[in-house]
């Protein structure tokens, strides 16, 4: 069973510390999401599949708001440089990226997560 606080504690550590990331760009992300999956891992407790598992939800609930966040500025961007199709070009494009940043940054987490469950 999904222990929910403990994604939403993930999720918000992950969000505090993306910001921060930004100082880093490759480091740092990817410090936020072993460090977002780990407060998760640790709340979940239950062992390494549950620290998995609810690493992976923090991580990709962290990846989904980086990319719905992103991609109307990139639609502004785009629209502004190449009219209504660079606008959609440019949104879409971030969006299916950012999907793709979820998925990574689930797998991040979900490390993360296993080793926050085995220390908890």
């Amino acid at each position: 069973m999904t222990n929910w606080r403990a994604v939403l504690w993930g999720f918000v550590v992950g969000v505090v510390a993306g910001l921060f990331g930004f100082l880093l760009p490759v480091v740092g992300h990817a410090a936020a999401g072993l460090l977002a999956g780990f407060v998760a891992g640790v709340l979940a407790g239950g062992g390494i599949a549950s620290g998995i598992w609810h690493g992976a939800l923090a991580g990709a609930l962290d990846g989904i708001l980086l990319a719905l966040l992103v991609a109307p500025i990139a639609a502004l961007i785009g629209g502004a440089a190449g009219g209504p199709a660079g606008g959609l070009l440019g949104g879409a494009g971030v969006l299916v990226i950012g999907v793709a940043i979820a998925l990574v940054f689930a797998v991040d987490s979900a490390i993360g997560g296993a080793i926050g469950a085995l220390l908890s």
